[in-house]
């Protein structure tokens, strides 16, 4: 069975790797009409990089489920040909950084053994992940960049410590629920309709919920907030099965949001940029309007790879990759690429209701929220469903610490996903031992 699996993901694997070097080919022919020297050392590259994540999961988790890899892997090489196409230079830096990422992705697989080892170690997770949140806020050590406080620079490399904070207080959480989702649950206090439980249980989702108003507030990052607070408002109702909690939440977020709105000019100008761009098109609304220009340059089929202008919109490469991709792919590419973060996200949920361990069930759900959340926060942010917000497309986007946390957060659902596969599979055997001869 495990062959099988494997196999299929091979084969996958090498589709993906047909499809990113036909694009990267095709990018490189739109400036020159004859095949690029480095065609096969990039071949040779991306050949490389999959064989290494895949033989790391046939060796480390088998019975892993076979479709996450290949999905993270397409997501990966689109992006990649896009940067490739809107500056060099990044494109050799995503380059390194998805060679870092399929490092810890495969150093995730071979530390990360028993995905129930995390939950002993909670409060430690709960510790790191605030303190990384809190670190772009130290001065002299934060940095802002593009209007948003989120960056740590440490001679010259710039991470964003947020992305390793939104795994680690996802454990946390997840381990918190797996102790309190009865108490969560059963509720002893009655507001109408609603049933709440004893506010000292609610303590977690209150310091989530002030995490999020601070990143909203001092880091100016709208989207962090956004997400953080959607992610575990989602696991709490996952844990108790209770639709007031996510009442509740939307009512905090939407309350904090409000006063935010009040108080700081940021936040107003995000908010009437999205309403209404086109009073500020030459300034605060000359990205958005940029983008939109892309989605309708590209029509159905798109301009073709390197032959539209999605250069025009700022920060292309990080904040608006899925309008570049709307313009020389067209309507038919991005509904590929929402097509691959449905199923990515979908394939995620789905390990999270096969596994009957709490934890490992929550665990996924909240991973799965945190790329599901993160997807749609930015691609409606570019077409203007939402307020735009600076966050990364899992995957896809320009971006060393947000890449490297996805692969890490891919490593952990493969670990959870072959963790349930070989439980379900030695259980017929200690249920054969166990009867009477």
């Amino acid at each position: 069975m495990r062959q099988k699996l494997r196999n299929a993901e091979l084969r996958l694997g090498l589709l993906v790797v047909l499809i990113t070097t036909s694009g990267y080919l095709l990018v490189q022919l739109a400036d020159k009409p004859k095949l690029p020297s480095g065609l096969w050392l990039f071949l040779g590259v991306v050949i490389a990089l999959y064989g290494a994540a895949h033989f790391a999961v046939r060796r480390l988790a088998p019975n892993a489920n076979p479709v996450l890899l290949p999905l993270a892997a397409f997501l990966n090489g689109i992006g990649f040909v896009v940067i490739s196409r809107l500056d060099r230079d990044l494109a050799r830096n995503q380059a390194a950084w998805t060679a870092a990422g399929v490092a810890a992705f495969i150093i995730t697989l071979a530390l990360v053994r028993r995905i129930r080892t995390l939950e002993r170690y909670r409060y430690t997770f709960l510790f790191i992940g605030i303190i990384a949140v809190l670190l772009p806020l130290v001065p002299k050590l934060g940095k802002e960049i593009n209007g948003a406080r989120l960056w740590v620079g440490i001679g010259p490399l710039n991470f964003q410590p947020g992305e390793a904070a939104k795994v680690l207080l996802v454990i946390f959480f997840a381990a918190y629920l797996v102790d309190k989702r009865e108490l969560l649950a059963s509720g002893t206090r009655k507001f109408g309709r609603l049933i709440l439980p004893d506010p000292k249980h609610l303590g977690p989702l209150l310091l989530v919920w002030g995490i999020s108003i601070l990143i909203m507030v001092r880091q100016k990052d709208l989207g962090s907030a956004l997400l953080f607070f959607t992610v575990f408002s989602t696991m709490l109702y996952i844990a108790t099965d209770r639709v007031s909690y996510l009442v509740i939440g939307g009512v905090l977020f939407i309350g904090g949001a409000t006063v935010a709105y009040q108080l700081f000019d940021h936040v107003q100008t995000r908010v009437s940029t999205w309403i209404d761009p086109w009073p500020v098109a030459d300034g605060k609304g000359f990205q958005i309007v940029q983008s939109m220009f892309a989605f309708g340059t590209g029509g159905l089929s798109g301009t073709g790879l390197g032959l539209g202008n999605p250069q025009q919109i700022p920060n292309a490469a990080t904040d608006f990759v899925f309008s570049a991709i709307g313009e020389e792919l067209g309507l038919i590419g991005a509904v590929a690429v929402l097509s691959a973060i449905l199923l990515l996200v979908g394939s995620s949920f789905n390990i999270a209701i096969k596994t009957p361990r709490p934890f490992s069930k929550l665990f996924a759900g909240g991973l799965a929220t945190i790329l599901g959340v993160q997807s749609f926060i930015i691609i409606a942010g570019t077409t203007r469903v939402i307020p735009l917000t600076g966050i990364t497309l899992p995957f896809v986007s320009y971006g060393g610490s947000s890449l490297v946390a996805n692969f890490v957060i891919l490593a952990l659902l493969m670990r959870i996903s072959d963790d349930t596969a070989r439980a379900a599979a030695e259980q017929p055997s200690r249920t054969a031992h166990a009867l009477p001869q």
